[in-house]
């Protein structure tokens, strides 16, 4: 392990032991002193955050983008500080932390059998949505995370996730999808976030008005097993509680092959996630290039590092 990646582990690893142990009032002002220090250094993190804005609201001024990506970064660390939080939380802290619009779509699925699929993009805090599945509603579900670097970074994050109730699968190996279906088929629940593809063989959708690549995966795994596929988005407002909504169901189109099919359900699921990151940019933490214009090298301003979905 290099000393960079063992400097990784143990700042994530302290994150783990010691920001849970903090107050909340001292967690969230820290991880707001936090987020201000990154924006003021403008590094690649940061520029690239305000490059995606920029596509979110095309017609916004540079100091409309700098005051979204201070937004955006205060968003980030607070999706941050309440991660490593939660392990601490009580079943009731976790249970009124958020609410959820239109939450029939989920258990309405889950109770004709068929399973349930829920997709959604790097929006607020997907893992206190998906603990709250876990304790208030009781639902176990499978997930799949990205092979981070080092290795005892990845094996920090299954940890975690697994400690909130959920199955988690690696992005990498190629039996990932098989497990899913599986679950799905014995009427469980799978959630992906889907986004941003990791594989380079998704699915080109329009997103915002250019071209982007978002994961097949949701599509294939509803077409595949029968399972009910919903998007879902997150957001923020003032108050220490999350919001989010599930959106209704996209169905599976009644012709085509299965790439015309998977590319209609995909784009579906593109335009459901742009409504929810139209509505609240700066809890869109995507620091990474997204848009296929952006993957040219030769047009890339920098390569931000990756963080963990």
């Amino acid at each position: 392990m290099s000393v960079r990646d063992r400097l990784t582990d143990l700042a994530y690893g302290a994150g783990w032991s010691t920001v849970k142990t903090l107050p909340e009032p001292v967690a969230v002002r820290l991880g707001r002193s936090l987020a201000d220090l990154a924006w003021k250094q403008r590094g690649k993190g940061v520029l690239r955050l305000e490059s995606n804005y920029a596509r979110v609201v095309p017609d916004a001024t540079p100091e409309r983008l700098a005051e979204l990506s201070r937004a955006g970064m205060r968003s980030y660390l607070r999706y941050w500080m309440e991660s490593f939080r939660l392990p601490a939380w009580s079943a009731e802290r976790i249970g009124t932390g958020f609410e959820c619009k239109d939450l029939h779509h989920l258990t309405d699925g889950l109770a004709s059998g068929r399973g349930v699929v829920l997709a959604l993009p790097h929006l607020a805090n997907w893992d206190l949505a998906g603990a709250w599945v876990t304790t208030r509603l009781g639902v176990p579900f499978t997930t799949v995370a990205e092979r981070l670097k080092p290795e005892s970074l990845y094996d920090r994050f299954v940890a975690y996730r697994e400690g909130l109730g959920m199955e988690v699968l690696p992005h990498s190996g190629g039996s990932a999808f098989g497990t899913l279906a599986r679950r799905l088929r014995d009427g469980g629940l799978v959630c992906l976030v889907a986004d941003r593809d990791l594989s380079a063989s998704g699915v080109e959708v329009t997103f915002f008005g250019e071209t982007a690549r978002m994961p097949a995966g949701p599509a294939l795994l509803a077409q595949q097993t029968g399972a009910l596929l919903l998007p879902v988005t997150l957001w923020y407002d003032d108050s220490p509680v999350l919001r989010g909504r599930i959106h209704p169901p996209v169905e599976v189109p009644a012709s085509g092959t299965r790439a015309e099919r998977t590319s209609v359900m995909t784009q579906a699921l593109a335009d459901a996630f742009a409504t929810g990151i139209a509505d609240h940019p700066e809890d869109w933490h995507m620091l990474q290039r997204l848009w296929l214009a952006d993957l040219d090298p030769a047009r890339d301003p920098g390569n931000p590092g990756k963080a963990a979905s």
